[in-house]
């Protein structure tokens, strides 16, 4: 940053976005400050797949190396039928080669986070700091917190996640909408035998669909999406056993990943729609916070890592980081709102249930030319982070 007194950043929310940010302004010796809600970290998420676009963006500030060493590098990726017959298939390894980053690789969110915070020293990160309301003016923004205590700052970068409190001071009737289908995932860690651990699958039926994401330390991520009402009470309490109800049929291991799995995470599938503003003066918001995407790209944590280097890059280039912030705007907009809408429009494909146009959605997968992927993939991965 080309001014010569030190800003104070303070960066609301302590997930992946956040704490890449504080790590890449570091870079530039710039220090911020991590508000984090949660009063204790814990292991909390279940599996991340990330392209290499996330890669690209962790080289830039030296951690590419050091996430990898704790991911699983995957070599395909492949849509089936229910009954496991494959549609379409994505060689990874040589996109890796084409592109010069690992494309397609697993890490548990956990692992992820424990990455991140080796790299931030202490003090940096204040945990219990659930935001209650701000206070701003043009030269500074006061945080106001739930636990009674409050912060000044000259500048705030809002990383709270997609029920941001920070974007619902400056944008009320921006409210998360609801994608048609709910969701469940788990860790299983008890794998069958002869378990692939090189290749990551969806397999879609009707209405629902069934994804496989290896680990490390034999162990797999899976997730599970059926079409359903919004907060439905009897999703919410169905368990891994519960949704054989809905994928005893589906090819193996798919039953059998359901009959070891333990405890699963729910959650509806929500987005935002695209926003018309990230920056408001002296704050700016980024990764779920500016545009939450349904993962159907798995690009939502890809997206937030590249904002945060970006971020970081442009504050250290310019004199006024309100301006910086307007930039970073300028930079990210069209490119997120691109993956909101494919990603939102993908779901819908996926989720598809009419017993007549499912089976020509899997014709079209199965007849669909190479040229198509490698349009999104080049889309992807040509980002530019200075």
């Amino acid at each position: 940053m080309q001014n010569s007194t030190p800003k104070k950043f303070g960066i609301v929310g302590g997930g992946i976005g956040g704490l890449t940010l504080a790590i890449a302004l570091r870079r530039k010796g710039i220090n911020a400050t991590v508000y984090e809600a949660a009063p204790h970290w814990k292991p909390l998420g279940a599996g991340l797949g990330l392209a290499g676009n996330a890669i690209k963006a962790f080289r830039e500030i030296g951690l590419d190396r050091e996430v990898l060493a704790v991911s699983q590098v995957l070599q395909k990726v492949i849509i089936k039928n229910a009954g496991g017959n494959s549609l379409m298939q994505t060689d990874s390894v040589k996109i890796s080669e084409k592109y010069g980053v690992t494309n397609n690789f697993a890490i548990h969110r956990a692992d992820l986070h424990a990455v991140l915070i080796r790299h931030l020293p202490e003090g940096s990160i204040v945990l219990n700091k659930a935001l209650a309301g701000l206070e701003q003016t043009e030269q500074s923004v006061v945080l106001k917190f739930k636990d009674g205590t409050s912060d000044r700052v000259d500048f705030m970068v809002a990383a709270d996640g997609i029920h941001s409190e920070v974007r619902n001071h400056f944008l009320p009737a921006v409210k998360p909408r609801y994608a048609g289908y709910t969701a469940w995932r788990a860790i299983v860690d008890d794998l069958p035998a002869n378990f692939d651990t090189t290749v990551t699958s969806e397999s879609w039926g009707r209405g629902a669909r069934f994804g496989i994401v290896p680990l490390t330390g034999d162990r797999a991520y899976w997730f599970a999406c059926v079409n359903a009402r919004p907060n439905d009470e009897l999703m919410r309490s169905l368990t891994g056993k519960d949704l054989l109800t809905f994928f005893g049929n589906f090819h193996q291991p798919v039953p059998e990943l359901l009959q070891r799995t333990r405890t699963v995470i729910w959650n509806d599938i929500i987005d935002l729609p695209p926003l018309e503003k990230f920056a408001f003066g002296n704050v700016v918001l980024i990764g779920d916070a500016a545009h939450a995407t349904t993962p159907n790209m798995g690009q939502g944590a890809c997206m937030a890592i590249e904002d945060a280097v970006v971020l970081a890059n442009i504050v250290n280039s310019v004199a006024d980081p309100a301006e910086a912030f307007l930039r970073f705007q300028e930079r990210r907009m069209e490119r997120t709102s691109k993956i909101v809408r494919d990603s939102w429009q993908l779901g819908k494909v996926a989720q598809l249930d009419n017993p007549l146009l499912a089976p020509l959605r899997n014709l079209a997968l199965r007849l669909a030319p190479a040229s198509m992927a490698d349009r999104q993939f080049k889309f992807i991965y040509d980002v530019s982070l200075a």
